[in-house]
C-alpha cells in the first residue's frame, strides 16, 4: 500500500485540467491518491504587454494568471507533503505546456517522471496512463510555445494597426484572418460568376410488361456526348425523337460494393455533427469534452464515454476492434463482419498519438445510455458510436444495372440499382455536402426491348456558382489545405464570427463588410500572413519542433524577419490613411429626412440609421417578417430580440397589439378556427394554435437528426 503522509492523508497528487474529471479518476485510483484541478493554464502571456522578447531568441515572459490565484494556492497547498506528483493534463501540445507551466509553479524537477496521460477516462485508460509515466515532454511544449508566441506576435503588432487604419476592437490572427480571407475569396468567386444557360432532356420509358414509368436521361448522338447549349439544341433532339420509337441498345449489369467511412477524426466529427445534427463546432466541441470527461452511469459511476477527442489519427486499438466485433456478430450475425478486421490508415501528416474517436465501451448503445446524457451529449453519442461501429461492418453491396436507349440515333442513358446486402447501411450513412441525384430500381431490361414512351420534356437550366462556405466545408477546405490544427478550427470560427468580420446566413459563412474591407488591408500589406500556402508551412514548421526536429526559436527566427520589415513598410504607406467601412444601403426611406436608411451594426446587433447623421439622427430595428398572421389584430408578426439576444415574436403594431410569443409561427393555419399555428421545440415539443380560445395540439413532426 502506497505510504500515507502524517497527516494521514494521500501521499499521491494527480493534478488535471478539469474538475469534471476528478471523480472519475479518484474512483479509479484509491484512497492513496488525490485528484484535484488546475481549470486550464495557471500562467501566461501577460495582456498588457507582448510578453516576448523579439532580440533575446523569442525569450517569453510568462505570468501568474490573475483570476487562476485561488487555484494556485490550492495546489501548492495540496502539494506539501505529498510523495508523487503526478501531472495528467490532457494528452496533446496544450495539455504537455499545462503541465510544464504546473511544474515551474510547484518547484518540480523537469527530469522526474511524473507526466502521464489518458486517452480514455476509464478504468483501463487510467490504470494504463498511470503505469507509464514519462518526463515532460519539452518538444511537445515547444511546440506549443512557438505557436502561442507566433499568435501573440501576430496578433499584438497587426491588431492595433488594424484600430489605426480601420476601426478599433478589431484584431488579426495567423489563422483566423487566413479564413476570412477564404471566405471573401469564396463571395468574390460569387459575385464574379458568370452563368452559362444549358437544357437537360428527360424521357419517361414504360418496358413491356411493366405499370410503372422508369426515368432516362439524355446523353448524345452515336456514343459521343452532346451538350444542350440553347433552346434550339433542345428543340431539335425533340422533334426527332418525339414520334420516333425508344429501344434498348444495350445493357450493363454489375456488383458495385460500398465501404464504411473510418471512425471520426476532430475534424470529420465537427464536419458530421454540422451535417447530421445541424451543430455549431464550438458545441460539437463542447458536448465531446463532457462525453470524454466522464458522464454517471447508473451502476457504473462517474465514466468517459468517449476516447480523447482532439486527434487527426484513424488508428484504434485491438480491443476496441474486438469488443466492436463482437458486438455487430450478436446484433447482427455473422455475415455482417467483413473478412478480415478493417485497419483505416493515417494520414502521414497528421499527429498519431491519440487513437480515432471512439466510445470506450462498444457495447454501450446509445439507446442504454440516453437517460445519463443531456440531449447534445446523446446526439453526439450516437453519432460517434454508430460511426464507429459501422467503421468494423462488412460492405454495402448493389446491383447495378446501366442502360443505353436508342432513339432516332440518340442515345438516352438510364440506370438504376437494387440493395443485394445492406453491410454497414443497415447501422449507419455518411452525411454529403452536396445533393446525390437518387437512382430507383429499373425493370428487367434486354437489348433489343422496345419500350413505350410517356413522356418527353426538355428543361432550362443555368449553371450555378460555388456555394458559400458552411462550417462543415470550411473546416473541409482548412483541414485539406493543413490551415490550423483540428483543436484550432471550432474556436477560429467563433472569433471570426464573434469579431463580425463574418456573419451567418442560412447556416452558411458570408463575409460583413468589416471582413472585407479587413481582407483588403491585409492582402494588400501583410500577404504572408493570411497566404494559405505560407501557414501551411507554418504548421508543419511547428509539427518538426513537436517531432524534436527543429528548434522553436528557430521557426519564430525564420517567420519574425520578414514580418518586422513588412509591418514597417505598411505603417509607412499608410501612415494618413484611413479606410472607411461602407455602409449598405436599403430601399427604406427615412421618414424624417427623405434617405435612404443603411444598415449599421450596434451593441444589440443590426439597425437601420439614417446616412443623414448628426442632422438626422433617425434609427429604426431591421425588422424580419414571419409568416402568418396575429392571431389578435391580423397584423404581420415579426421575429424580435431581447436585449440578451433571445429571439421572440410580435405583433407589428405592439404595443398597440399585445400578441407575443416566444415560439415561431409555422405559416400553417389552425384547422380548427384559421388563426396561425406556432411551433413549441424542446422537450414538449408541439404544434399548436396561436389564438388563446382555441386547443388545437398536435405532435411536432421530428427534426432530420431525430429521424436518423
Amino acid at each position: 500500500m502506497a505510504k500515507t503522509t502524517a497527516a494521514g492523508g494521500p501521499a499521491n497528487l494527480v493534478i488535471v485540467e478539469s474538475p469534471t474529471k476528478t471523480k472519475s479518476i479518484q474512483k479509479y485510483l484509491g484512497k492513496n491518491y488525490e485528484v484535484v484541478a488546475s481549470k486550464g493554464h495557471v500562467r501566461d502571456l501577460p495582456k498588457s504587454t507582448l510578453g516576448v522578447n523579439v532580440d533575446k531568441d523569442f525569450e517569453p515572459k510568462y505570468l501568474n494568471i490573475k483570476k487562476q490565484a485561488d487555484i494556485i494556492k490550492m495546489l501548492k497547498a495540496e502539494a506539501k507533503g505529498k510523495k508523487k506528483i503526478y501531472l495528467a493534463t490532457d494528452p496533446d501540445r496544450e495539455g504537455e505546456a499545462i503541465s510544464w507551466h504546473l511544474a515551474h509553479i510547484l518547484k518540480l524537477d523537469l527530469d522526474d517522471v511524473d507526466r502521464v496521460t489518458f486517452s480514455e477516462i476509464t478504468k483501463t485508460g487510467v490504470k494504463e496512463g498511470m503505469a507509464h509515466p514519462r518526463k515532460i515532454d519539452m518538444d511537445l511544449v515547444n511546440a506549443q510555445q512557438a505557436r502561442r508566441i507566433l499568435d501573440r506576435i501576430v496578433g499584438y503588432k497587426i491588431s492595433p494597426f488594424l484600430w489605426k487604419k480601420i476601426q478599433p476592437g478589431l484584431s488579426a490572427g495567423r489563422v483566423q484572418s487566413v479564413a476570412v480571407r477564404i471566405i471573401v475569396d469564396r463571395e468574390n468567386e460569387i459575385r464574379a460568376f458568370q452563368p452559362e444557360e444549358y437544357w437537360t432532356i428527360d424521357a419517361k420509358l414504360l418496358a413491356a410488361g411493366s405499370k410503372k414509368a422508369f426515368p432516362a436521361k439524355f446523353y448524345g448522338r452515336d456514343g459521343k456526348k452532346m451538350e444542350l447549349r440553347c433552346k434550339e439544341d433542345a428543340d431539335k433532339v425533340l422533334a426527332a425523337v418525339k414520334d420516333a420509337p425508344f429501344s434498348v441498345a444495350s445493357v450493363k449489369t454489375g456488383v458495385r460494393k460500398k465501404s464504411p467511412a473510418p471512425p471520426f477524426t476532430t475534424s470529420t466529427l465537427q464536419q458530421e455533427a454540422s451535417r447530421k445534427l445541424g451543430f455549431r463546432s464550438q458545441r460539437t466541441m463542447a458536448a465531446a469534452q463532457e462525453l470524454y470527461e466522464g458522464v454517471e452511469l447508473p451502476k457504473l459511476g462517474a465514466v468517459g464515454l468517449i476516447t480523447y477527442m482532439r486527434t487527426d489519427s484513424l488508428r484504434i486499438s485491438d480491443e476496441a476492434r474486438d469488443a466492436a466485433a463482437a458486438y455487430i456478430k450478436e446484433k447482427y450475425g455473422q455475415p455482417y463482419l467483413p473478412e478480415a478486421p478493417r485497419v483505416y490508415k493515417t494520414k502521414s501528416s497528421a499527429q498519431d498519438a491519440h487513437e480515432a474517436i471512439r466510445p470506450t465501451m462498444p457495447e454501450l448503445t446509445p439507446d442504454q445510455a440516453k437517460d445519463s446524457l443531456t440531449a447534445d451529449q446523446y446526439k453526439l453519442y450516437k453519432l460517434i458510436w454508430g460511426r464507429f461501429i459501422a467503421s468494423q461492418m462488412a460492405n454495402a453491396e448493389y446491383d447495378t444495372v446501366s442502360a443505353d436507349i436508342a432513339a432516332a440515333g440518340y442515345t438516352f442513358k438510364a440506370s438504376g440499382f437494387s440493395v443485394r446486402f445492406d453491410g454497414f447501411t443497415v447501422l449507419y450513412e455518411e452525411g454529403r455536402d452536396d445533393a446525390e441525384e437518387k437512382e430507383g430500381v429499373l425493370p428487367p431490361l434486354a437489348a433489343g426491348d422496345s419500350l413505350k414512351t410517356q413522356s418527353v420534356e426538355s428543361a432550362q437550366h443555368f449553371t450555378q456558382p460555388p456555394p458559400r462556405f458552411t462550417e462543415a466545408s470550411l473546416i473541409k477546405f482548412l483541414e485539406e489545405n493543413g490551415i490550423g490544427r483540428p483543436s484550432t478550427y471550432a474556436p477560429t470560427i467563433s472569433t471570426i464570427l464573434k469579431r463580425k468580420y463574418v456573419e451567418l446566413e442560412s447556416k452558411q459563412l458570408k463575409p460583413t463588410q468589416l471582413g472585407e474591407i479587413t481582407t483588403q488591408l491585409m492582402e494588400e500589406h501583410f500577404a504572408s500572413v493570411v497566404d494559405e500556402k505560407f501557414t501551411a508551412q507554418m504548421e508543419a514548421d511547428l509539427d518538426k519542433v513537436e517531432e524534436g526536429r527543429k528548434p522553436w526559436n528557430e521557426v519564430l527566427q525564420e517567420f519574425y524577419g520578414g514580418f518586422a520589415d513588412t509591418l514597417a513598410k505598411a505603417e509607412e504607406n499608410m501612415k494618413d490613411v484611413h479606410m472607411k467601412i461602407p455602409d449598405e444601403e436599403t430601399d427604406i426611406v427615412c421618414e424624417k429626412c427623405g434617405r435612404n436608411m443603411v444598415i449599421k451594426t450596434g451593441r444589440y446587433g443590426k439597425f437601420l440609421a439614417c446616412p443623414g447623421f448628426p442632422e438626422c439622427r433617425n434609427t429604426k430595428r431591421i425588422a424580419v417578417e414571419m409568416p402568418g398572421e396575429c392571431p389578435l389584430c391580423g397584423g404581420k408578426i415579426l421575429e424580435k430580440k431581447s436585449k440578451k439576444g433571445k429571439k421572440f415574436y410580435g405583433c407589428e403594431h405592439n404595443p398597440e397589439c399585445s400578441f407575443l410569443s416566444w415560439d415561431p409561427p409555422i405559416g400553417e393555419k389552425c384547422p380548427v378556427c384559421g388563426k396561425t399555428l406556432l411551433q413549441k421545440s424542446g422537450r414538449g415539443a408541439r404544434v399548436y394554435c396561436s389564438n388563446p380560445e382555441c386547443d388545437y395540439q398536435r405532435a411536432a413532426a421530428p427534426k432530420k437528426d431525430e429521424e436518423e
